[in-house]
Order: structure tokens, then sequence, then C-alpha cells
């Protein structure tokens, strides 16, 4: 479910076993071939040994298209993983007094291939898409292509919400 992963990362994911316990199976996989060595590239630039199934190193490259993620994702659901993986920063603040949230009650995070380019504050809302805010990651430009992916996104999220328009609040593209 992760893709790639260290022995730390796998016993925070499943949280049924030690640290201890992912390590000795890791050694154990590689030493049979169960799993493969790889290094990964974190956002800093630094690279860290994982493990992954054998032939799934190199993996597919992403395509370019723009998804709204889960904030439950697997890519995501290990925050500080998620943090040294794509330079990205996740909290959801549901629980954060409203005067002191940064983004809003259930923002989601957005990527674009694999890059996490932005979180948007969106929900069902009688039987519209409400589009709050997009907050573009530091960097990120929002050209016509890239909108043009968001909204292709947005369209198919309301499909499936069984949402029949998409509302936009003034401003909602905060750059």
């Amino acid at each position: 479910r992760l893709g790639f992963a260290t022995s730390g990362e796998l016993a925070a994911f499943f949280a049924i076993v030690t640290p201890e316990e992912a390590k000795a199976w890791v050694a154990q996989a590689l030493e049979t071939g169960r799993v493969e060595q790889i290094e990964v590239g974190s956002a800093d630039g630094t690279w860290r040994k994982s493990v992954c199934w054998p032939g799934t190193g190199g993996g597919p490259e992403p395509g370019g298209r723009v998804r709204v993620l889960s904030p439950f994702d697997p890519a995501l659901r290990d925050r500080k993983r998620a943090e040294r993986l794509f330079g990205f920063f996740y909290r959801i603040e549901i629980f954060v007094p409203e005067p002191k949230r940064t983004y809003g009650y259930y923002v989601f995070p957005v990527m674009e291939g694999d890059a996490l380019i932005g979180r948007i504050d969106m929900k069902r809302e009688s039987g519209c898409l409400a589009v709050r805010a997009f907050w573009p990651e530091p960097g990120v430009r929002m050209g016509k292509g890239r909108l043009g992916r968001l909204t292709t996104e947005l369209e198919r999220i309301a499909r499936l919400g069984g949402c029949a328009e998409i509302r936009l609040a003034e401003g909602w593209l905060r750059v």
C-alpha cells in the first residue's frame, strides 16, 4: 500500500509490530529476496534506504493528472513521511478552533503527478460541490493548463458526489 517504505514506516503503517520486529522482518525479507532495497529521494534532496516488492523499484512514471486526495490516503497517513517525501506539512483542522485554523475545517490535499501542489476546501452543499478556497503550495504557479486539470478533477468529484454543479466562492483561488 505504501509502494516503498523503511522498516520504521512499515511499523508505523501497520501499528501492530514494533520497530524492532519490522527491522527483523525487513532483514529476513531482503535475505530471501521477498523485497529489494532501493534509495528514495526526499524533498530536501537527501536519500533514504527503503524496501519494495521485487521489480517495482523504478515504478511507472506518475501521470500528470490532478487528484484531490483523502487526508487518509496511504501517501499522507504518516504525516512525517509525507513531509519528508513531498515537503508538504498537512494536518486536518477539524479539532482546531476556527479562529486558529490556517486553511479550513476539512481541507483536502491536491496532487499532480508526484507532487503535492496545494490544498482545497470544498464540500457537498445543497446538491452542489461548493469550493471555498484552493491554496497552491509555495512555488506552484496556477497557469491555464493546471487550472484546467484542477477543473477536470472537480468535475469528476462532482459527478461522484451526485452534484449537479460546481460553485466557486468569490476569491476561491488564493494565489
